[in-house]
C-alpha cells in the first residue's frame, strides 16, 4: 500500500542522488489546457485520440493540420499554474538544493503546451517526448527542416478554423496546397509532435535515465500510453522510489511508494516544500 507520509517522502527526496519527473496532461489541466481524455476527449465530432495518429494524417492531413491549429490557438492564452511552478523551482539547483541538496534533476514531459519550458537559470534539464505543439517538420524524406513557429494562425487558410467546434458542424475545406509547407524544398509540413503510432522523442535517453533514477516523480500522468507508463517500474526495478502526484489513483499508482492526491497545482508545492 502507498505511504502519503510527506515525511518519508521528503526524506527519500534528500537523500536523492537522481531525480526523475514524468509528467503528463492531469498537470496542465488546471491552466484551462484540455486533456482530451473521458468526457473531453471529443473535437468536433470526432474522438480526438483518433485524429492524433498516423492514420488520420495519411487520411486528411487537412483535418489533422485544423486539429492541431485548434490546440495551438487554445495553448497560446494558457498560462502555467502552481505546479508548473513548482517543478521550474525544483529544477533550479539554487533552490533544489534546499530539499535535494545532492541530486542531478530531469523533467520528462509527455505534454506538447510548452508550460514546463523552464527558467534560463535553472540547471535541470527537460525533455519533452512528444514534441512541442508549435514546432513543425517537413515531411520529405531527404529534407531535415525543423523550426519552431509562433505565428498565429500558422498559415491564413487555417485562421477560423478553430471556432468550428460543435458536433454536427459543417468541417471547414482546406485545400492541402494551402497547409503550411516547408520554406527550403516547398512540401508540406507537419506538426511536429509524436502521433499516435509513432516512437516518442529521446526514448533511448529516457530509458537510460530511468535506469539511473533513483526517485522518480510522476506528476498528473494516467500512466496508460506506453512507453512511458513503464518508466516508474524501471525506476523501482532497480530499488529507486516512485511517488505519484494526482487527482485520482491512477494506472500504476497502487505500486507506486508513495501516492499522493489533490489538485497538482497546490499538492506538489506542500509536500515538496519549495
Amino acid at each position: 500500500m502507498p505511504s502519503s507520509n510527506i515525511d518519508d517522502f521528503r526524506s527519500v527526496l534528500a537523500d536523492a542522488k537522481s531525480v526523475l519527473v514524468l509528467s503528463g496532461a492531469g498537470l496542465s489541466a488546471s491552466s484551462g489546457i484540455a486533456t482530451f481524455r473521458g468526457n473531453g476527449g471529443m473535437w468536433r465530432k470526432y474522438d480526438s485520440a483518433s485524429v492524433a495518429t498516423l492514420t488520420a494524417w495519411g487520411e486528411s492531413q487537412s483535418r489533422v493540420w485544423q486539429f492541431f491549429h485548434y490546440r495551438r490557438e487554445e495553448i497560446r492564452t494558457k498560462s502555467p499554474n502552481g505546479g508548473h511552478r513548482t517543478l521550474a523551482r525544483l529544477a533550479m539547483g539554487s533552490i533544489r538544493k534546499a530539499v535535494a541538496p545532492q541530486s542531478a534533476y530531469v523533467h520528462i514531459t509527455q505534454n506538447i503546451d510548452e508550460s514546463e519550458l523552464p527558467d534560463e537559470k535553472a540547471d535541470g534539464a527537460i525533455i519533452e517526448m512528444h514534441g512541442n505543439i508549435f514546432d513543425v517538420a517537413c515531411c520529405a524524406h531527404d529534407c531535415a527542416y525543423t523550426a519552431r513557429v509562433y505565428d498565429s494562425p500558422i498559415c491564413a487558410a487555417l485562421a477560423g478554423t478553430e471556432l468550428v467546434v460543435a458536433q454536427g458542424d459543417v468541417e471547414p475545406i482546406v485545400n492541402r496546397a494551402d497547409l503550411p509547407h516547408c520554406p527550403q524544398c516547398a512540401q508540406l509540413l507537419r506538426p511536429d509532435v509524436t502521433l499516435f503510432g509513432e516512437r516518442p522523442k529521446r526514448i533511448h535517453e529516457i530509458l537510460a535515465l530511468a535506469d539511473k533514477a533513483d526517485l522518480c516523480i510522476i506528476v498528473g500522468s494516467s500512466a496508460v500510453v506506453q512507453p512511458a507508463s513503464k518508466i516508474g517500474g524501471k525506476v523501482q526495478a532497480r530499488g529507486g522510489k516512485v511517488a505519484v502526484f494526482n487527482t485520482e489513483m491512477s494506472n500504476h499508482a497502487e505500486e507506486a511508494d508513495f501516492v499522493f492526491l489533490g489538485p497538482c497545482e497546490t499538492k506538489l508545492a506542500e509536500v515538496i516544500g519549495v
